[in-house]
Formats: structure tokens, sequence, C-alpha cells
């Protein structure tokens, strides 16, 4: 097992492009929660610099934290609703034979539909 690279806060700042300061006021507004060693020091991984430069998108676009974090909450919310649906597909493989067949119908009853409007 490969162990993950994690990054002091002046790292994480730096590679983010997020001042220190701002770091530790997006920990305390619920935005990201970094790693702690044992001594309390936060460590920030690749995937937390990720969403550190992703809030400083939305921020940049002119979103207020409160807002970021709520496109943060819905973000992980789809995700894991899509992780779900992928998941009962795998253990379900009719459900998904039988989603696909009624996606696939869909199209053909509204040619009837217009074939049905067409012949009156």
């Amino acid at each position: 097992m490969v162990a993950e690279t994690l990054y002091v806060i002046s790292v994480a700042a730096e590679r983010s492009g997020v001042h220190p300061q701002t770091l530790r006021i997006y920990e305390r507004k619920g935005l990201i929660e970094p790693a702690r060693t044992t001594g309390g020091n936060r460590r920030y991984s690749d995937a937390d610099i990720s969403l550190l430069q992703r809030i400083a998108e939305l921020t940049a676009s002119g979103m207020n934290l409160i807002g970021v974090k709520r496109i943060l909450d819905l973000e992980r919310q789809v995700a894991r609703l899509e992780a779900e649906i992928q998941h009962l597909h795998e253990r379900w493989p009719q459900g998904s034979r039988a989603e696909r067949s009624r996606t696939e119908l869909v199209p053909l009853r509204q040619s009837v539909a217009v074939y049905a409007r067409k012949r009156k």
C-alpha cells in the first residue's frame, strides 16, 4: 500500500494559491477537514488541495462562503447518490436492463404519439 502524501499548511497554501490564514478560516467554517498529527498540526492531502482550489474557484466567481459550503455539500450528495445508483446497478443487473428498456420506450411512446396525431 502506498502512503498518501500529506503537506504542512504552508505547502498546502502555496499549492492551492490560498493564504494559510484563509485555510484556517475554511476549516472553522466547515469547508475542509485536514488530517491532524498527534501534536495537532494540520496535514493536507492532494484531495484537500483540489478541494481548496475548487473553493477558490467558487469564491472568485463571487460566491460567499455559505454558498460555497452549500455547493460543496450538494456536490458530495450527488457523488454519493451516483455511487449508490452504480452499486444498485451492479447488484441487480436485471434492474439496469429494465431501466434501459424503460428509457428506450420513452422515444417510442413519443413517436407513437406523434404518429397518432398525424393520422387524425
